[in-house]
């Protein structure tokens, strides 16, 4: 839909002529030997038909090989005659692309505009990539099997037959039974226990397919605040209560002075097990999260803030297609920003941004600038996964440019105001970035009247659609004061005599987290050291070798592997045994691999004993690594 005016991307872009109103799921969850299981599944879609006789008599679905369809079925009107199970239809699955099918169902006859129509689907599903099952030692309590779904980008396809795009938004309701000694959560609303161990979920407002999400495990919950509970397995509820206690209200209260109301009552975290790929999931009122975020001391609760923002940037307001994804992070990212600079002060906040500017710099190092990836919109050709563009860009450059939309009007309050109003009135809908540039301009009519979208090298034309180096980079030197004492720091430990006079002068007991990366940074970037200083180091700053933090714990196992420290080998394979998370694991296999003989061993020892409890796709990445096996 590019070119239309603002508002325009509200009308669904995929399903063709229809508009789905509600979704209803009937689940059963069973679970069968070592890390697998079944759900028998039954979908309710009501559905209204937008436009006379567009699409034949023939509905569409998005569905995956995994997924069997027993029956689909055209209900009655509500009190209307007809039988109350349904006039079976014709239903055919056909291959789509590498990632999916299409399901093409055969209605009576083509529908007319506003026709109403209930359609159920009976399915089987389990084996596809948006539904997880954990054995007992993929979990952190090594007792009960686990499942749970990832719906992002196009995986939701895997788990109920639906209209896999963000351009579709609708409300949704599930009843799970599952067996007993296990508890279901969804990403909703409203969670009732009922008998025969049956969970009942409802989801008020709009959303779309990617963000319905389910777990059953051995998992509990605790208070945290106001609106929000942490869950986790029992073995790691207290530490999630200690970590989150009074933290989650601070960050939402700042969000919604800055952006608006906050629309999805609760704001609960679930704490994955180990296992778990990701950081987080903004799954609607329950973002799911890493347990590495258990840090024991609070020093990773900022990362929360990026999945709190996406309550207002990504699942209020989203993009219409995978190819502007940049619409949900790249303004996510600069949400999580300002709420930082609220809350820990504009240095802390510029150093992050540092940090991520840095990631931005390595990946389009890597791929090299022009990579077509490397735009802010991406053509994504027909049948190739959304998941294969993901890369850094969407969030650091897309930052960038609503960093630039900021310094064009000049005034952070009046910015502030804009992105309040933007949320408001794209609410619930589905947008491309015609439509927020078009609101940006309509709502600084003095900034239209300049024609500041085609300021010469600086056009949003050459922002959306030429790859490469952001052409406007935020001002981080208020991060100065922060970096300057850790560059420092750094360059004394990398001498080659110590002045411990000078190193001993410096306090880092009150650096925060991003500082401490940020000189670990550095002295990796200087690694190997002379002979002797790392070990002087590490027992020198007990806060970072023996850290508990996994960003410093990534970083300290690099610095070991990079100076061959054997004597601290055994925390790059406590580490890798603690965690699965991709971020943490690959670098450090990558870092083994390029080392040492005993490194080498290392890894190979360490991925033999922790293979079993790691994401499949995570195994296979790890084995491309080693040379074990193509992925």
């Amino acid at each position: 839909q590019p070119g239309q005016g603002p508002g325009a991307a509200v009308a669904p872009l995929s399903a063709g002529p229809w508009s789905l109103l509600h979704l209803h799921l009937d689940l059963r969850v069973s679970f069968a030997a070592a890390g697998a299981g079944r759900l028998q599944g039954r979908a309710r879609l009501e559905l209204r038909c937008e436009r006379d006789g567009a699409g034949g008599a023939e509905l569409r679905l998005d569905a995956h090989p995994a997924l069997a369809v027993s029956r689909a079925a055209l209900l009655p009107p509500p009190g209307g005659p007809g039988d109350a199970a349904g006039q079976t239809l014709p239903v055919e699955s056909r291959p789509f692309a590498s990632y999916g099918s299409a399901l093409h169902i055969t209605l009576p006859q083509a529908p007319r505009a506003g026709q109403l129509l209930t359609l159920v689907i009976d399915y089987e599903a389990g084996e596809g990539p948006g539904v997880c099952w954990l054995s007992p030692e993929q979990t952190a309590g090594k007792q009960k099997p686990y499942m749970y779904t990832q719906g992002q980008a196009v995986l939701n396809r895997s788990f109920f037959p639906c209209f896999d795009t963000p351009s579709v938004k609708f409300t949704y309701s599930a009843t799970v039974k599952v067996p007993e000694g296990f508890t279901a959560v969804m990403s909703a609303t409203s969670w009732e226990k009922q008998k025969d161990n049956t969970f009942v979920f409802k989801m008020s407002q709009p959303i779309p397919s990617y963000l319905i999400a389910l777990v059953v495990g051995d998992i509990v919950s605790a208070d945290v605040g106001p609106r929000s509970r942490v869950w986790a397995e029992p073995c790691l509820i207290e530490a999630a209560k200690k970590e989150y206690d009074g933290v989650i209200e601070e960050f939402l209260v700042v969000g919604e002075k800055l952006f608006g109301p906050y629309v999805w009552g609760r704001y609960d975290i679930l704490f994955m097990p180990p296992s778990f790929p990701f950081g987080g999931m903004e799954n609607p009122c329950l973002t799911f999260v890493t347990p590495c975020l258990l840090a024991g001391d609070r020093s990773l609760a900022d990362v929360i803030i990026h999945e709190i923002s996406h309550s207002w940037f990504g699942n209020l307001v989203t993009n219409a297609s995978w190819g502007e994804f940049w619409l949900n992070e790249g303004f996510t990212m600069y949400a999580q920003r300002r709420i930082s600079t609220e809350v820990y002060g504009l240095p802390y906040t510029c150093l992050e941004a540092a940090t991520g500017r840095a990631l931005l710099r390595q990946h389009m190092d890597a791929t090299g600038e022009d990579h077509p990836l490397n735009k802010l919109r991406v053509v994504i050709e027909p049948g190739i996964n959304p998941d294969d563009t993901y890369n850094e860009t969407p969030y650091e450059k897309g930052y960038c440019f609503v960093s630039y939309l900021a310094h064009l009007v000049g005034n952070q309050s009046k910015f502030d105001a804009f992105l309040q109003a933007y949320v408001n009135r794209f609410k619930f809908q589905s947008i491309t970035a015609d439509d927020t540039l078009g609101f940006f301009l309509e709502y600084f009519p003095e900034l239209k009247e300049k024609g500041v979208d085609s300021i010469p090298g600086f056009e949003f034309d050459r922002w959306l659609n030429t790859p490469g180096w952001p052409p406007y980079l935020p001002d981080l030197s208020p991060g100065q004061q922060l970096m300057r004492p850790a560059e420092e720091l750094a360059e004394l430990w990398a001498a080659d005599s110590l002045n411990m006079e000078a190193i001993e002068a410096v306090d880092i007991m009150g650096w925060r987290t991003y500082q401490l990366v940020y000189f670990l940074d550095q002295i990796l970037q200087k690694s190997p050291l002379p002979e002797g200083n790392v070990k002087r180091l590490s027992k020198m700053y007990p806060k970072i070798s023996k850290a508990q933090n996994a960003e410093l714990r990534l970083r300290w196992c690099q610095i070991v592997l990079k100076n061959n420290l054997e004597a601290e080998y055994s925390k790059v394979k406590d580490f890798l045994h603690s965690q699965g998370k991709q971020k943490y694991t690959l670098p450090l296999y990558r870092a083994m691999w390029g080392g040492s003989e005993a490194a080498r061993a290392l890894a190979m020892e360490t991925f033999s004993a922790t293979a079993p409890q790691l994401h499949v796709n995570v195994q296979n990445y790890v084995k491309k690594i080693l040379g074990l096996a193509e992925a």
